[in-house]
């Protein structure tokens, strides 16, 4: 069991049956055609989002992690486990970012359909500096890989496809209307996809140049032809620390790069990120400005849907860097 899980399994298990097994659904009642509602819960910020689009008003999700709230240092509640012993189904993100749900999957006994977000996703290993040894970090090493997908829309068209057949399982009789809704979120997601490129385009391509919190973007990376420079944590994990000469190291990397910005995430303090920019001589966008790594933001803010996350990240990298 990860040493991360806040509560035994059996002191979970018990917490579902104090609670009563009550609904705590974050999403209003839905009917489907059969006359019941498609239960869901969804690990992610982002997976619950996809979760809502592919299933509309016949399904009510209810979402784990919150906005802005790291994943890779999360635990689960005994509220959690009962919203997990209702549902008809579970969607993950997979790839290990979810390390603590197949222990809340047992003390909640869940039997509906478990949906790994990532299958057919081919999967990044490794880090930015794989291999090397770096100071502190009890947590999670995402053996399985990098886990943040969702940054190529191409996986996350993925991502929407294995949600759609899922709820296509559980709920036969709407299976047409899980298509659609899916079929259309999917031509949102190409316009997105299009409207990156553009406005990517746009910068030099001397300065395409990227210095992150943590090592999250590298799909983002990867489909858009950026450079990946380096990262302040140098994990996908963010339980991870630079050492001294860690830090050295990156300063130096971003000064022979000529790198223009480091940027900072929205579910991590700024304060590193700030020291290294002043050090290299660099801005950094934080605040507003700060990117959506590993969640999605609140309600009303520019991330708070993974359509205006992406796009948010994509017009403050391409501000900062076309300078």
């Amino acid at each position: 069991m990860s040493s991360r899980t806040s509560l035994p399994v059996t002191a979970l298990a018990a917490a579902v049956l104090a609670l009563g097994l009550s609904g705590c659904g974050d999403d209003a009642e839905a009917t489907g055609a059969g006359g019941e509602t498609l239960k869901v819960v969804a690990t992610t910020p982002v997976v619950a989002d996809f979760a809502r689009q592919v299933g509309g008003d016949l399904v009510a999700v209810t979402q784990i992690l919150q906005p802005n709230v790291d994943p890779h240092d999360f635990e689960p509640s005994p509220a959690d486990l009962v919203a997990i012993s209702e549902a008809d189904v579970v969607v993950e993100n997979g790839v290990g970012l979810e390390h603590w749900l197949e222990d809340t999957l047992a003390a909640a006994g869940f039997d509906g359909e478990l949906v790994d977000a990532s299958t057919g996703v081919a999967i990044r290993a490794g880090g930015e500096q794989e291999g090397e040894h770096h100071e502190g970090g009890d947590g999670h090493d995402h053996e399985d890989g990098d886990p943040h997908i969702w940054h190529d829309p191409l996986n996350a068209k993925i991502m929407v496809a294995n949600i759609e057949q899922a709820y296509a399982k559980a709920d036969a009789a709407d299976a047409s209307a899980y298509a659609a809704s899916a079929a259309t979120y999917t031509r949102q997601i190409d316009q997105l996809d299009a409207d990156n490129k553009a406005k990517i385009e746009s910068i030099p391509a001397a300065d395409r140049k990227l210095v992150t919190n943590h090592d999250a973007f590298g799909y983002y990376v990867e489909h858009y032809g950026l450079t990946f420079v380096g990262s302040i944590i140098p994990s996908f994990d963010t339980s991870a620390e630079l050492s001294g000469s860690d830090v050295n190291a990156l300063v130096d990397k971003i000064k022979a790069a000529g790198v223009k910005a480091i940027f900072s995430e929205s579910s991590l303090p700024p304060r590193t990120a700030e020291s290294i920019a002043e050090r290299a001589g660099v801005k950094v966008e934080a605040g507003e400005d700060a990117l959506y790594g590993d969640a999605l933001g609140p309600a009303g803010s520019a991330g708070d849907t993974y359509l205006k996350a992406e796009a948010h990240n994509t017009d403050t990298i391409v501000s900062a860097l076309r300078g």
